[in-house]
């Protein structure tokens, strides 16, 4: 595969504040993930845990290696990282190269 045009993914992890809910829901629908996807992420996976020790849920999104990092570092993705960590705990963000199944 070509470096300069490999696929890599944002794994998001977080468990919702229960107290937010509503309004978690309404941001993460309505804003966060249409803005990331006109920024140029796909979101690729969104899991739900419903049994053991782990982040209730993870949201995963590909893009360019080149893009990603471009994303990652821009104003607009910071603004809305910062509001989503208003509605949620144990947040945590990192990327992986891209592979066609599970990634945690």
């Amino acid at each position: 595969m070509d470096v300069e045009r490999r696929s890599v993914k944002l794994l998001i992890t977080y468990d919702p504040v229960p107290e937010l809910r509503e309004a978690y829901f309404n941001f993460v629908l309505g804003e966060f993930v249409p803005r990331l996807e006109h920024l140029g992420l796909k979101m690729s996976e969104s899991w739900h845990t419903a049994y053991g020790p782990y982040p209730l849920r993870l949201l995963a999104f590909t893009a360019p290696d080149e893009a990603m990092e471009d994303i990652l570092a821009s104003d607009v993705f910071s603004n809305l990282e910062d509001r989503l960590k208003e509605y949620v705990r144990n947040y945590n963000r990192r990327t992986v190269l891209g592979r066609n199944r599970f990634q945690f």
